[in-house]
């Protein structure tokens, strides 16, 4: 096998622009596979993310349109439209809901939410926003910080105070280098103090940083009219009874809502675990969709390889015929010319695994440039897939190759040449 190896080192130096040639769809198949597996560990880690940021011990609640009616739908905004541009309205959630849910065992805190849309101004600077409405406690469970100012007080969100806090985006987009703090802006027909600025969050398209909050009884009762909530965040003491608390929350918001048959749900309760769950779901079909394109390049980088192992063959018949002549065995040629075939694919394989690192380097320089926290990685796995793939292209697609070289008789070789 050493002397197969040599041997082999030899014949691929001989003829360089051909061994390039031959790995480059080697290359390029499992360069993807890395970049799609690197992307993949950075999307995950920047989920992971944007999930603790709201506490890894928290609950979401959404109001939704039944599924058995009409008109279904994931959930209802506060203009009367769902998610779904359903036109049913879902008005059940209350305040008094949340001070039910608030009352069972493994919850330690909560909050409700409305949004809405309206046009925020200063000075002629005008922008198309969306803005939320929470109530005080948001701050006891969010992990935002602030890049300056205070946030609202439950007093504030008692009296309806006319009050802000700007993503980080829109106060750049408003204010440019100017001190936003203590300012009026215009939302909608009403003017409001700004008093505190987020910091970037990175949020998936920019969602956070580009919105506003106010207390909620003041987007409820001055800017939408409404008295009923769209969200809710819970908040619960042990992560590990999430499931359990999920359940005793729908148990408490059917009692509430009159509801006996749990297909006519109008709310839905999210623990963490199934929104993570839901991405993986989601990423794993594009991952392997992905995956299935790059091993259509590697199959055909394979077959790039057969052929060119059989005109190898073909090159060094006499070569083959003198080696068996001198007592070389059948095995000693099909173990030169296989070992040939997979050094090529090890070659490929080699530098597969660093140009796809090196993209997926790119492409977590590219997303952390955009405000998102990604990390780069290439899992370990990824690296042993690239080999293991590698090797196993060159056996398959050198063994016949191989095999012809190996069965070649030598008076016939010798003769060829």
């Amino acid at each position: 096998m050493l002397i197969a190896f040599r041997q082999s080192i030899k014949a691929l130096r001989s003829n360089p622009v051909r061994t390039a040639l031959t790995t480059l769809g080697i290359i390029i198949g499992i360069s993807t596979v890395i970049l799609v597996l690197s992307a993949g560990a950075g999307f995950r880690s920047l989920i992971n993310g944007q999930l603790e940021a709201y506490g890894t011990n928290t609950l979401f609640i959404e109001t939704r349109v039944p599924p058995t009616t009409k008109n279904r739908g994931a959930g209802a905004f506060a203009n009367g439209t769902s998610r779904a541009n359903s036109p049913v309205a879902i008005t059940t959630l209350k305040t008094r809901d949340l001070d039910d849910v608030k009352k069972l065992n493994n919850v330690e805190n909560d909050y409700g939410m409305v949004v809405g849309q309206k046009v925020a101004s200063y000075r002629g600077v005008e922008k198309n926003v969306l803005f939320y409405g929470a109530s005080a406690s948001r701050f006891d469970i969010d992990r935002g910080t602030l890049k300056q100012g205070r946030f609202f007080t439950p007093a504030e969100d008692v009296g309806a105070d006319q009050v802000v806090l700007l993503g980080a985006n829109l106060a750049k987009d408003l204010f440019g280098e100017d001190d936003p703090l203590g300012q009026l802006i215009r939302v909608g027909d009403l003017n409001f103090t700004v008093i505190g600025v987020y910091n970037a969050r990175g949020s998936l398209g920019n969602g956070e940083d580009d919105t506003l909050f106010m207390p909620l009884n003041t987007a409820q009762k001055k800017v939408l009219g409404i008295s009923h909530l769209l969200f809710a965040i819970v908040q619960v003491k042990d992560a590990n009874l999430a499931g359990a608390t999920a359940e005793d929350i729908r148990s408490t918001l059917r009692h509430n809502h009159n509801i006996t048959d749990p297909d006519k749900d109008d709310f839905f309760v999210q623990t963490q675990s199934d929104t993570l769950n839901t991405f993986n779901t989601i990423f794993n079909g594009i991952t392997i969709l992905l995956i299935a394109i790059a091993a259509i390049s590697l199959i055909v980088g394979g077959v790039g390889i057969m052929n060119i192992m059989y005109v190898v063959v073909t090159e060094r018949t006499g070569e083959i015929g003198l080696k068996k002549a001198l007592g070389a065995k059948n095995s000693d040629i099909l173990n030169e010319f296989l070992v040939e075939s997979i050094l090529v694919t090890i070659i490929g394989g080699i530098a597969g695994i660093l140009f796809g690192a090196l993209l997926g380097w790119l492409v977590s320089v590219i997303a952390s440039s955009q405000g998102l926290a990604w990390t780069f990685s290439v899992p370990f796995y990824a690296i042993a897939i690239g080999f293991g793939v590698s090797a196993f292209i060159g056996i398959l697609f050198g063994v016949l190759p191989a095999r012809q070289a190996a069965a070649l008789d030598p008076i016939t070789a010798i003769q060829h040449e």
